[in-house]
């Protein structure tokens, strides 16, 4: 039998403030040469069991082995270890960086050139030796990370969630990595809140609330929810309604939308929700499919928040309009020598969302940010709930609700702090203002952190926050860049219904996303590559095109994701 890198035997650990158990006997080993997944839910755990096994923390009880040793006398060398949000020094080069990090980890200076000069072409950032680390794509940044985290080769290698942020293209390269280096025999462990990842691991633990709640490889959780798992194909006007009817059924676990179809796991024993169930005069197709490690997932933890949002419940109606509620009309922003985006144009009506992908770096934040007005467009125009964002700048801030891509709270000030200050910027004065911050801290669940400093809450508490900041004053358009950026998989649906029950009331999105699997939410999308707009469809057609242009018989929004870009690729060296 295969001897283990690390393991841990029954470990408790306890943190006094605020006063929690992060993990609560929690057993597992990691081997050689095996991609060994770490997932749950925001709270669960995964960071503090990561960072005992980098010996960074002691366990209060249990013990914590790594290559034979305790892990806080381990032998560093040996260990590979990639935090969240790698703190890399973002004023240095890349060359700056790892010459660095190799310094702090020891790397004999005989040493030094030659495996450098491996990474850098391991990692393909040869060509980006001199430019800033803050300049990099965010998967740029996320390979620079891996990069320091290897300058001595690792015999384990410790991963924090290192596809936060960054687009499928780019976590694709990055687990290609990975995965090369385990098969070399490196154990990696990799925690992440994407689940396609954990389901191509060897072995996953699922944490939840502190407590190992599954060990084993990803189908075997899978297998849970086989023959539970169906799609009602009912038309892309029906889906949001017909979701929000399903899953405030008690024999429906967990639904998305899948383009114009609805993907739901039912309770044991349930047979699919019929057209008359869910309110429809029009018959529905239903057919089975197979199962998911995301099914399972949500379905081991009870479950998927219900179907009606008690945001929308509240929220007042967008007066209907045949005008758009917003317009980009050429829209292109240089910086000095640099075009960010170029010719970009499209329309949303009322009551839709509209979706803006692309890789990092390729141009959607800044036409995000022209559309908020916080950028200023070098051609072309754009209007937002009819102000033009040229003339009528303040007017057209005014009329929407803005989250910001990163946490752009106030994280010194607590959260009651920052719902009265934003409630003031939109407006919102005496009796109305006071309501309001009610209503936002109830639905978000909020009470019991309003004392706290907005920075120091778990990662999706502050994007509640963010978003609840951003819906006080019942604007008619959202901007959501990246709204769950890093958030477990069950506070992204419950984002999600906060979205189409706001569609509901006719309100109109704007929202750039790194899952595939949100995008699939929207109405259309416009597909951003290198600051041009290749592509523009709802995700079916932008589906179907990708089946077309490659030999895939039914793509994932991921697969024409990859594809629509690859074909991009193709076209400007035919071009050049």
């Amino acid at each position: 039998m295969t001897a283990a890198l690390a393991r841990l035997e029954g470990v408790i650990r306890r943190f006094a403030r605020p006063a929690v158990t992060a993990l609560d006997g929690v057993s597992l080993d990691i081997l050689p040469g095996r991609m060994t997944g770490l997932v749950g839910p925001d709270g669960a755990g995964k960071t503090t069991l990561i960072r005992l096994l980098a010996g960074l923390l002691d366990p209060d009880q249990g013990r914590v082995e790594v290559l034979g040793a305790p892990a806080t006398r381990s032998d560093r060398a040996a260990l590979g270890y990639m935090p969240q949000r790698f703190g890399l020094y973002e004023d240095l080069s890349v060359i700056e960086n790892l010459t660095l990090h190799a310094e702090l980890r020891g790397l004999p200076l005989a040493e030094l050139d030659a495996r450098l000069a491996e990474l850098l072409d391991f990692t393909d950032l040869a060509r980006f030796k001199p430019r800033l680390a803050g300049r990099l794509s965010g998967g740029m940044k996320q390979k620079l990370g891996l990069a320091c985290a290897m300058v001595r080769a690792p015999k384990l290698l410790l991963l924090d969630e290192p596809g936060v942020g960054v687009d499928p293209v780019s976590r694709r390269e990055l687990w290609a990595m990975v995965a090369e280096l385990a098969s070399s025999g490196i154990g990696v462990l990799w925690s992440t809140a994407y689940l396609d990842e954990a389901e191509r691991c060897d072995t996953v633990h699922l944490l939840h609330e502190g407590k190992l709640l599954h060990s084993g490889p990803p189908a075997d959780l899978t297998d849970t929810v086989r023959g539970r798992t169906f799609r009602l194909f009912a038309g892309a006007g029906a889906r949001r309604a017909l979701l929000e009817r399903a899953l405030d059924r008690d024999d429906v676990t967990d639904g998305t939308i899948q383009g114009a179809s609805l993907r739901l796991v039912l309770a044991p024993e349930a047979k699919p929700p019929d057209a008359e169930a869910l309110g429809r005069d029009i018959p529905l197709e239903v057919r089975p499919v197979p199962p998911r490690f995301e099914d399972a997932f949500v379905d081991r933890l009870g479950g998927g928040p219900p179907g009606t949002s008690a945001l929308a419940v509240y929220y007042r109606d967008i007066p209907e309009n045949d005008a758009p509620a917003i317009a980009a009309e050429g829209l292109t922003r240089r910086f000095g020598d640099f075009t960010a985006a170029h010719d970009i144009s499209f329309s949303v009506a009322r009551g839709q969302i509209f979706g803006l992908l692309g890789p990092n770096g390729a141009g959607k934040s800044t036409t995000f940010k022209m559309l908020c007005g916080l950028l200023t467009p070098s051609e072309g125009s754009g209007r937002v709930a009819g102000h033009d964002l040229r003339t009528a700048r303040a007017e057209a801030r005014q009329s929407l609700g803005y989250m910001a891509q990163k946490f752009s709270l106030y994280g010194d000030l607590s959260v009651r702090q920052n719902l009265d200050f934003f409630s003031g910027v939109y407006g919102l004065r005496g009796q109305a203002r006071r309501a309001a911050i009610e209503r936002v801290t109830d639905i978000f669940r909020l009470g019991s952190y309003l004392s706290t400093n907005a920075g120091l809450m778990p990662l999706g508490y502050k994007q509640r926050l963010a978003l609840a900041c951003a819906v006080m004053h019942e604007p008619p358009v959202l901007f959501l860049d990246e709204p769950t950026s890093g958030v477990d998989p069950i506070v992204r649906r419950e984002f999600w219904t906060h979205i189409n029950g706001l569609v509901g009331k006719g309100v109109t999105v704007l929202v750039t996303t790194h899952f595939m699997d949100e995008a699939e939410y929207c109405d259309r999308i416009a597909l951003i590559y290198r600051s041009e707009q290749i592509a523009t469809g709802t995700p079916d057609s932008l589906k179907d095109d990708a089946a077309r242009m490659s030999e895939l018989k039914d793509p994932t929004l991921e697969d024409a994701f990859i594809a629509l870009i690859e074909a991009s690729d193709r076209a400007r060296e035919a071009a050049a």
